[in-house]
């Protein structure tokens, strides 16, 4: 099971688009994974025979649990018939060559982080192999039983006390040295997220309860994680004469060229991605060792569909047109709406760019998309009187405005270097003519 977002620790199989016995070919489609933000289809890793499937449809796994086995044929083509335990062997890394190269983001996000699924506290020692019902992977059990390994033996370094695959790697190669298996870490308390204060669901005389879905799950397990971020708020006004310009002169031709309208979301998202190279400490990630600057411009666009929310991504993003990113966002906004997403579409988000003037607001407060640094929001354009200056002094003019508002996690970066940024993103549009490149 790969992980299909930042912070999405498991997924349902929602279908399988093959069966045992068919042939796949390398990054074709062979599961729909649902997910609390989105459906996703999980291409195969090579080509190969869908030789076993372990988990049936609607069953819900976390991250790096073992779903399915495929039989790469090329490598078969190039091997003598192997015994039965060369075949027990071949197996055992084709799956972990498939978990390895599913779970792995395909942006420079970093590594997948280990699931975040509760499991139970570290697992009771000195059980019989077959007996022990600890928390661990079926690939991981597959390699314990395939090397005599008695899993209650293991200390677990994982979450909860989690026997991992490296945790039965280094208990095999102590055994085979003689020096016996590595003592058992002490045990830490494991962090949790912040305590919800909402009342229990008590029922009156026609309430109804909402239960919670998936996406909607996701959702308040993110904004808990977001709460704990010390976020501070800049909101600057913007002149879109400029920009409208551009959009009622283009809008014709480019609807024509394009088959698609224009928006002004990505007349906006050009102007953060330009702002964003000269502002690195925003395009990145916080963590408890730093901030990590990310080489790649990598702007999640918030979409909103049924029932919730979600981020897609478009990758390197300053390095597409306007033009470009409109594609980008419409593409995007359709897909994620149908639930036709790719893994990683979903990953690798440096910095956010939100819509909330869609339905009319003028003033809006974001909220960070941890572990991102910022997040920008477009407001409604208003026409409002505003005084401008004029070669006779100064005078009022009705002028197309909107509002963009910052949301910054005040730990990785300040209001000073924030305001800068947010007066370069300001420059740029009110820089806009009808002279500016769409493509």
């Amino acid at each position: 099971m790969p992980q299909l977002g930042e912070s999405v620790a498991e997924g349902t199989i929602g279908r399988w688009l093959k069966q045992v016995g068919d042939h796949v070919t390398k990054y074709e489609p062979i599961v729909e994974v649902i997910t609390d933000k989105v459906n996703a289809e999980v291409p195969s890793p090579f080509e190969g025979i869908l030789s076993e499937i372990l988990v049936e449809e609607g069953s819900t796994v976390p991250n790096g649990a073992e779903i399915a086995v495929i039989r790469d044929t090329t490598a078969d083509a190039m091997q003598a018939p192997a015994t039965p335990a060369r075949a027990v062997a071949a197996r055992t890394t084709a799956v972990a060559s498939a978990g390895e190269s599913t779970a792995a983001p395909a942006t420079s996000a970093g590594p997948a982080r280990e699931s975040a699924a509760p499991v139970p506290a570290t697992p009771a020692l000195g059980k019989p192999r077959e007996e022990y019902s600890g928390p661990v992977t079926p690939a991981v059990r597959r390699m314990a039983r395939e090397n005599g390994v008695d899993l209650g033996e293991v200390p677990g370094t994982g979450h909860g006390g989690r026997v991992t695959r490296d945790d039965v790697t280094a208990f095999i190669e102590a055994r085979r040295s003689g020096a016996g298996a590595r003592p058992a870490p002490t045990p830490t308390a494991p962090s949790v997220p912040p305590l919800s204060y909402a009342a229990p669901a008590m029922l009156g005389d026609g309430d109804q309860l909402k239960p919670m879905a998936q996406m909607r799950r996701g959702i308040a397990a993110q904004m808990t994680r977001a709460a704990a971020v010390p976020m501070a708020y800049l909101t600057l006004e913007v002149d879109m004469s400029g920009a409208v310009a551009l959009r009622e002169r283009s809008k014709d031709e480019y609807q024509a060229r394009e088959g698609i309208g224009l928006s002004y979301v990505a007349i906006v998202t050009k102007a953060v991605v330009d702002a964003l190279r000269r502002h690195p400490d925003l395009n990145g990630h916080w963590t408890d060792q730093g901030l990590v600057r990310r080489s790649h411009v990598n702007v999640g666009i918030a979409v909103a569909v049924e029932d919730g929310l979600i981020v897609p991504v478009i990758h390197d993003a300053d390095r597409l047109s306007i033009s470009g990113l409109n594609r980008g966002v419409v593409d995007l906004a359709a897909r994620a709406r149908s639930g036709r997403l790719r893994i990683e579409e979903l990953q690798g988000g440096t910095f956010t760019v939100d819509n909330t003037g869609w339905f009319g607001s003028i003033v809006s407060a974001p909220i960070v998309n941890v572990p991102e640094v910022a997040i920008l929001t477009m407001e409604a354009i208003q026409r409002r009187p505003v005084v401008i200056e004029a070669p006779g002094g100064e005078a009022i003019a009705i002028r197309p405005m909107m509002f963009i508002c910052s949301a910054f996690d005040h730990r990785a970066t300040d209001g000073a270097q924030m305001g800068r940024f947010m007066q370069d993103v300001k420059q740029w549009l009110e820089s806009v003519d009808e002279r500016t490149a769409v493509w």
